[in-house]
């Protein structure tokens, strides 16, 4: 047998125990949206009006700035393809930054939603929402954390593993907003 029909990471960016963790957190979080969404069905009328105390703005503000720090996590990949590890540490720079920006806006909305009376006690819709996205922000900082470990070390290989896990802080995020923020 050939080495392509026994790798079945062979192709793939980075590293592939970077997928297989990729892997575990997409199904923890997807198993996380699933009970949210059971909840959601057990209490339809007690999920709206929560809800509707979630600033749509303020998720798609974070949706736009996750996107944009994916775009500068794909450029730098491409730079250190080109052999251009400077370049690529600016972009994991930019990449990073907006995932504080990301935090920052999170913890702005966690500020208004205690100011509120809202806090992770105040019924299943703000006990799994502050879980779900408290979470998720755990993966903002380990990602910025790994972003700064591949910019350190720039290979290929490195800062590919690094925007595949950057990758999946986006992905969860796009999956999040639209099942906490959107539907009814």
């Amino acid at each position: 047998m050939n080495r392509s029909q026994t790798d079945p990471f062979e192709g793939l960016p980075g590293h592939p125990m970077m997928w297989i963790l990729v892997g575990s957190e997409l199904l923890v979080f997807g198993g996380a949206l699933i009970a949210f969404s059971a909840a959601r069905i057990a209490d339809p009328s007690g999920f709206q009006a929560a809800q509707d105390h979630l600033d749509r703005l303020a998720g798609l503000f974070n949706v736009m700035i996750l996107v944009t720090s994916g775009l500068f996590a794909a450029l730098a990949v491409e730079a250190m393809r080109r052999d251009a590890p400077d370049v690529a540490r600016r972009h994991l720079a930019m990449a990073g930054l907006l995932g504080f920006v990301f935090l920052a806006a999170k913890g702005a909305e966690y500020a208004r939603h205690i100011a509120d009376g809202f806090t992770i006690d105040s019924g299943a819709f703000f006990t799994l929402y502050y879980l779900i996205t408290g979470f998720h922000a755990l993966h903002v900082v380990l990602g910025i954390v790994i972003l700064a470990i591949v910019g350190r070390w720039p290979t290929v290989a490195n800062i590919e593993s690094g925007a595949v896990f950057w990758h999946m802080v986006d992905l969860v995020w796009l999956l999040v907003f639209p099942v906490l923020y959107l539907v009814r």
